[in-house]
């Protein structure tokens, strides 16, 4: 490396280090830095990091130029946006004009977006940065970062061990700090569990409340786009410009969240915990101790908080997956070798087999797996049997959700039953990789928000965090309870 690039790189780590995003533009508009100086940061911070495979492509060279844009017009005076300057990286799921989106997956080896989707039109719009996509397991299907044509993503902390999945990348982007917040999309968990394995904040909000045009889709109707940060405040910020009306998405909530944080006078809320999921055979003895030691501080505080039996907790995981595995079956059905994406090279006029070796060859194991399955609960004799009852427990939960909300603001539950575990793991017991998800998965069968904060370290020297979940499309009081809970309580440190 030339001497002379060695001092400037020595200058810019000596005047950037990435608090939050209100900080670092702050700096930005008192001069101390420019959104080059952030983006080469950032840039070194991803070479040095190359082994942790987080990133599926880096925007080196676009991403300097659009900083040096931005420079010009804050120098300029020009009107900036909310996000001016600020670094962010996006799931390989998530279309972004004239960039390749693969999902991480054969079948769409090189494809590139044709447009934005409405979440990075709404960053461009606001002056945000997009360095790269990221790794994750193919088509958002996995809890651990390893079904990915790309190879396993690492947790920076522990690179033997998983980040979680299947927003690994993005999780270990924000962790590893080679940028400043990334989006990801939640499903089961998608978002909050490598959150917590990885010791960040990763926010799920409401079903609707940011539009899924241009999510690549695994289970239509439990999809949604969610945020890594490394606080609060900054996922928060990144929601209000993200989330609100989008006329390419029928489901999307009409009202744009806002004015997360306008009431911060401290109040006293009520609380359920749920018994049978914090005594769950399933979970870590240190993660449910923790999560009695958060709940008798915040009785102490003055908070009311209350055990409650829910006793559908055994039934969530068989529903989330008989569901989620029809609305794959027909969603990857348009993956077929005839108009994008891989095709196998060998010629047939059996337009069958033509099809069966384009997605034989195209597809991963896992994913061939949740395409079986779905076509399976979705065929004659069988669409009573599983999916019909699984949409009945479906509408149990959402009522029985309604009940909880009518007289709690708020639930308590663990995010993931362990701390990060050893990568090929799950390999050797597939059906304890589903049920990992047994505390996730509730809050998008029934489409509530809910946010993993980073908040405890074990005694294994990993990180775990605790999750909340409040009522649908009430992410201010959800934003401003946790951002309290953050402040007060943690008492693990990065």
């Amino acid at each position: 490396m030339m001497p002379h690039l060695n001092l400037f790189l020595l200058k810019i780590n000596s005047l950037f280090s990435f608090q939050s995003i209100s900080a670092y533009q702050q700096q930005l508009f008192d001069g101390t830095i420019s959104c080059v100086d952030a983006v080469d940061f950032f840039l070194k911070k991803i070479n040095e990091n190359k082994g942790l495979n987080a990133f599926v492509e880096v925007y080196d060279a676009e991403s300097l130029e659009r900083a040096k844009l931005l420079d010009d017009k804050r120098k300029n005076g020009g009107s900036c946006g909310k996000l001016h300057g600020v670094i962010i990286a996006l799931k390989d799921v998530i279309c972004y004009k004239d960039h390749k989106v693969t999902a991480a997956s054969h079948i769409l080896k090189d494809f590139i977006s044709i447009y934005n989707s409405t979440a990075v039109e709404k960053l461009l719009a606001e002056d945000a940065i997009i360095i790269g996509n990221c790794n994750c397991d193919e088509f958002a299907m996995g809890s651990t970062n390893e079904n990915s044509v790309y190879g396993r993503v690492k947790n920076a902390l522990d690179e033997n061990k998983v980040p979680g999945g299947s927003s690994g990348g993005s999780a270990v982007a924000v962790q590893a700090g080679m940028c400043m917040a990334s989006l990801g999309s939640d499903t089961g968990g998608s978002v909050r569990q490598p959150a917590d394995f990885c010791g960040i904040v990763g926010l799920k909000p409401s079903y609707g409340t940011i539009s899924r045009h241009g999510l690549i889709a695994y289970a239509s109707s439990f999809d949604q786009i969610g945020i890594f940060a490394k606080n609060i405040e900054d996922a928060a910020e990144i929601l209000e410009v993200i989330s609100g009306k989008d006329e390419f998405d029928s489901t999307v909530n009409q009202k744009k969240t806002e004015n997360l944080f306008i009431c911060d006078k401290p109040k006293k809320y009520k609380i359920a915990v749920f018994k049978n999921a914090v005594q769950h055979k399933s979970l870590d003895p240190e993660i449910k101790s923790s999560i009695y030691q958060l709940t008798d501080n915040l009785k102490n505080d003055g908070h009311t908080v209350a055990e409650i039996n829910f006793d559908l907790i055994d039934y969530i995981v068989p529903a989330y997956y008989i569901l989620t595995t029809a609305e794959a079956s027909s969603n990857l059905s348009r993956y077929d070798g005839v108009r994008y994406g891989f095709r196998d090279s060998n010629e047939v006029e059996d337009l069958a087999i033509f099809y069966k070796r384009n997605r034989g060859k195209g597809f991963g194991k896992e994913v061939k797996k949740r395409i079986m399955l779905g076509t399976f609960v979705l065929s004659e004799g069988y669409y009573d049997a599983y999916f019909t009852k699984a949409q009945q427990v479906r509408n149990i939960l959402s009522g029985r959700t309604r009940d909880i909300f009518n007289e709690y603001d708020f639930i308590i539950l663990p995010t993931v039953p362990s701390t990060a575990f050893e990568a090929g793991k799950m390999e050797k017991d597939p059906i304890a990789a589903y049920l990992a998800d047994i505390f996730t998965v509730y809050a998008n069968l029934t489409g509530i928000p809910g946010v993993s904060l980073p908040l405890f370290r074990h005694s294994n020297g990993m990180p775990f965090g605790v999750q909340l979940l409040a009522d649908k499309h009430d992410e201010a009081k959800l934003l401003q309870f946790s951002k309290s809970t953050l402040k007060n309580y943690k008492s693990y440190s990065s």
